[in-house]
């Protein structure tokens, strides 16, 4: 048996500047290549995106999730006005407790948990169970085929942000969930291009109300469903195609809206022919 390097030995060996390129390349073209066909396609890495996306994945779906920042969490990261604390009721709790973020009880019905600790264990959970995650990507446009959303189209947010002049890339899904919160991106590329009606009562984006945590809570997951063939809505997304309120820094609503779309997609698992 060899001996193992010394840290000496090994810091020691050449490294090669191309190499390390040429490792970022093809890993990540392996990994883009991979979700050019989806079962389910996520925007939005908040935290219905990434719950959503665990539970797809573990259940033996191919999901991918598209944030157009670049870090994910979307407003769990900063908790409160920057206080990186986040509160959950009740109900909630056990979606935390089950990936293993810990919660503390602040008093009956209200339990606390740090905002760094869910988003980073949510996500590697959710990259744990298979589903994959691409910062810097912004969804400009929907594929539609027969009327039924069947696909997104992907750009650098940089591009986006650039207002530059560059063609985009495209990749097929067979449902797309809308998790981008208050502005509803996926759904207002829809209401605007495609000419048709949304399942809303008056067949348009309703538009997101003032703050109202009790309801907004409960809205959240009346509201979290199928909004049009092939995409669904999760978390604020859903409040604002909806008309209904938004809730501020407490996040169970989020939590069991990303689970409860999971579950809806699933129950339509033969329609994707596995």
């Amino acid at each position: 048996m060899t001996n193992p390097l010394t840290m000496e030995e090994t810091m020691g060996r050449e490294l090669d500047e191309r190499i390390i390129t040429r490792a970022i390349l093809e890993r990540f073209m392996r990994k883009l290549d991979s979700c050019l066909d989806l079962d389910v396609a996520i925007v939005g890495a908040g935290p219905s995106g990434l719950v959503a996306a665990h539970d797809l994945a573990a259940a033996g779906l191919k999901v991918a999730v598209f944030e157009r920042k670049l870090s994910v969490g979307g407003g769990m990261w900063g908790g409160g006005m920057m206080f990186n604390e986040i509160v959950v009721q009740e109900e909630a709790r056990g979606v935390l407790e089950k990936f293993g973020v810990r919660t503390e009880k602040f008093q009956e019905n209200y339990f606390t948990a740090d905002s760094v600790e869910a988003v980073t264990t949510i996500c590697s959970k959710a990259m744990g169970a298979g589903a994959k995650v691409f910062n810097l990507m912004s969804a400009e446009d929907v594929i539609v085929r027969e009327k039924r959303v069947c696909g997104l189209v992907i750009n650098w947010t940089a591009v986006e942000m650039g207002g530059l002049h560059v063609d985009p890339l495209a990749l097929h899904a067979r449902f797309v969930v809308d998790a981008t919160g208050h502005e509803a991106q996926v759904v207002r590329v829809v209401e605007r291009k495609v000419g048709a009606e949304l399942f809303t009562p008056d067949g348009r984006i309703q538009g997101e109300r003032c703050m109202w945590a009790e309801i907004a809570e409960r809205t959240t997951l009346d509201n979290t469903k199928e909004v049009f063939p092939g995409l669904y809505v999760a978390g604020m997304c859903a409040n604002a195609v909806f008309g209904s309120f938004r809730m501020g820094p407490i996040f169970g609503g989020m939590l069991l809206s990303g689970q409860k779309v999971a579950k809806l997609i699933l129950e339509r698992k033969g329609e994707m022919g596995r």
